[in-house]
């Protein structure tokens, strides 16, 4: 389905005001698309979005579970489901989520398997938290970097300085 010029316009308008963290405005923004077409996967992606950036995780699960099993394609309902059940430390309902997610995206998201690993790690099963991240690096490299620092990965730094000191 094609999404209409001004709606596509919205939707763009909306995503910069979350980018700049103006959450009122990208509001306004997704508030004012026609009636006809707020259900359009677009547009509820980009509220997800509106939702994550607000730390709305309970109308970030509720509106990014439905758009997932809805639109299965929609990478971002999916990480979205998932971060905000991790952010009310329902850890587990994450990685199953996610595990979901995998067959729609197993192949092409970086961003997934380095959530996995997060959650994996998180759960103690540092072997799968480990080949995790090794994907997620491989698929996109700046999460080598971003992996140092992850408050969520700590276990399987910890584990892996045991291992290289011999502990």
């Amino acid at each position: 389905m094609s999404v209409p010029l001004q709606t596509r316009k919205r939707v763009q308008y909306a995503l910069g005001y979350i980018g700049l963290d103006l959450l009122r405005e990208a509001a306004n923004e997704l508030d004012q698309v026609a009636v006809s077409d707020q259900q359009l996967p677009t547009v509820r992606a980009v509220r997800v979005d509106l939702h994550m950036a607000a730390k709305e995780w309970a109308s970030v699960i509720e509106s990014g579970s439905e758009l997932a099993r809805e639109n299965p394609e929609c990478e971002n309902a999916w990480i979205g489901w998932a971060y905000a059940l991790r952010e009310l430390q329902q850890i587990v309902e994450a990685r199953e989520v996610l595990r979901i997610a995998e067959l729609h995206h197993g192949g092409t998201s970086a961003v997934l398997h380095y959530n996995l690993a997060c959650y994996e790690s998180l759960l103690g099963d540092l072997e799968s938290a480990r080949d995790r991240l090794a994907t997620a690096c491989r698929m996109e490299p700046r999460f080598k970097a971003e992996s140092a620092c992850d408050p969520d990965l700590e276990a399987l730094r910890a584990a892996d300085g045991r291992k290289k000191s011999g502990k």
